[in-house]
């Protein structure tokens, strides 16, 4: 039986304690047989809603602290870059490369990410169909000189996508479930279930959120 995939982490790395602390309470995760645990935690969050909102530690010293997570917990790290330049040294720490999902569509961005030796986890866009997301892998995979697609060719070459949720209108966001069965034919899906409760701009500068909403969908995505 495949293990589930289980991504969990603060959104951004706001102190070494924190991550450790965090990380500490999810390590009953990472020892599960079951699960294929990712800890996921942003060095630098470049799509703030205010040039005033706080963003990360930075890159050097946000990879020094998840480079302590890797060796301290024995953990598989996750974490996004914004530009393609971050690639090959986030690479060096991170197991797998994720893609912001305003940038799913970012050539270079995704180029670059595939060049590396991690694994690609590219969140679909708020704005993008379901379908479309296929042409993002396709970037990914071209690029690793794989001319064939669909979930086991995906698979194998460590390509994976995953589901924030729609635009519904302004400052909303809504699940269409459908695009989890669809998404499925490209390659293996995440749901993000947090992300996907988000309400954009709701916090005048900030973006709110239906955290009670958040339970329900990830086990409606799982079942």
């Amino acid at each position: 039986m495949k293990k589930m995939i289980l991504i969990a982490g603060p959104c951004v790395i706001e102190s070494e304690e924190l991550v450790f602390s965090v990380a500490e309470a999810l390590q009953e995760f990472n020892e599960n047989e079951k699960i294929d645990f990712y800890f996921k935690s942003s060095f630098d969050k470049a799509n703030r809603t205010s040039i005033s909102s706080f963003r990360g530690p930075g890159l050097e010293k946000g990879l020094e602290i998840l480079q302590k997570v890797k060796e301290k917990f024995r953990m598989q790290i996750l974490t996004d870059i914004h530009e393609s330049w971050q690639a090959k040294r986030v690479s060096e720490v991170a197991d797998v490369l994720q893609i912001p999902a305003f940038l799913c569509r970012q050539t270079d961005l995704l180029v670059a990410a595939a060049k590396t030796s991690a694994k690609v986890n590219i969140k679909k866009g708020q704005f993008l169909t379901p379908s479309d997301i296929q042409y993002s892998i396709k970037k990914v995979l071209e690029t690793r000189n794989v001319k064939s697609q669909g979930y086991k060719v995906a698979e194998e070459n460590g390509v994976f996508v995953a589901e924030r949720g729609s635009s519904f209108g302004y400052g909303n966001l809504v699940v269409d479930m459908r695009s989890l069965v669809i998404m499925r034919e490209f390659a293996p899906v995440i749901f993000d279930a947090t992300h996907s409760v988000q309400m954009p701009g709701a916090a005048g500068g900030s973006s709110g959120g239906k955290s009670e909403f958040a339970p329900p969908l990830a086990r409606a995505a799982a079942a």
